[in-house]
């Protein structure tokens, strides 16, 4: 990891899933991707927060040592995104693989691993607010501002200032969407 961010890599996707931890090698220990990712202070994290795929002490954690301004809130979500359970599938529909939806989350047909998640933008946002005692300000630039800086576009996405595009999503007290604005146009709005 250390030499993959001495040569431009900054970004942790998916922390926790799929990386390595802690592992042993004869008697002695070795940091993985999850410890690497937290000893390189330059490096970004995204976070699937869903209460799932990283339950609330990790949420906790992960705020902890890397804080709102390296943490991108993403949903990893599949087709079945804010749908109930059931069968759906990942990929395309001729050639995808069938998951079932259970527990709020896509796993595969064996029920042996996670195959993605279902969770919206809104919830991981309650997610961190409810479940990770995180401040909703926080929670909002960890979906907002943090990761329009990851992604380059800092200069036109992420805040509400002049000369950035008027991209609002408007939501009451228990984080419900009420309106969608896109570029000062109203995409969405709760009848």
């Amino acid at each position: 990891m250390l030499e993959a961010f001495e040569n431009g890599y900054t970004l942790a996707t998916h922390l926790y899933s799929g990386m390595s931890g802690v592992t042993r090698r004869n008697a002695f220990r070795y940091a993985g991707a999850i410890e690497s990712a937290f000893i390189i202070d330059e490096m970004n994290v995204e976070i699937i927060a869903d209460g799932i795929h990283l339950p609330p002490p990790l949420l906790k954690l992960i705020y902890k040592i890397k804080g709102p301004d390296r943490i991108a809130l993403i949903t990893d979500a599949m087709r079945a995104a804010g749908m109930g359970p059931g069968e759906s599938m990942l990929g395309g529909l001729k050639n995808g693989l069938r998951v079932i939806v259970e527990d709020g989350v896509a796993k595969l047909p064996d029920r042996s691993s996670f195959a993605g998640s279902i969770a919206t933008a809104d919830r991981l946002v309650w997610n961190m607010v409810k479940m990770a005692d995180i401040p909703l300000i926080e929670a909002i630039r960890m979906i907002t501002v943090t990761p329009a800086k990851i992604i380059g576009v800092a200069d036109k996405k992420g805040a509400l200032v002049a000369g950035k595009d008027a991209d609002i999503v408007i939501f009451n007290e228990d984080i419900e969407i009420q309106a969608t604005i896109i570029k000062g146009r109203v995409v969405y709005q709760k009848a």
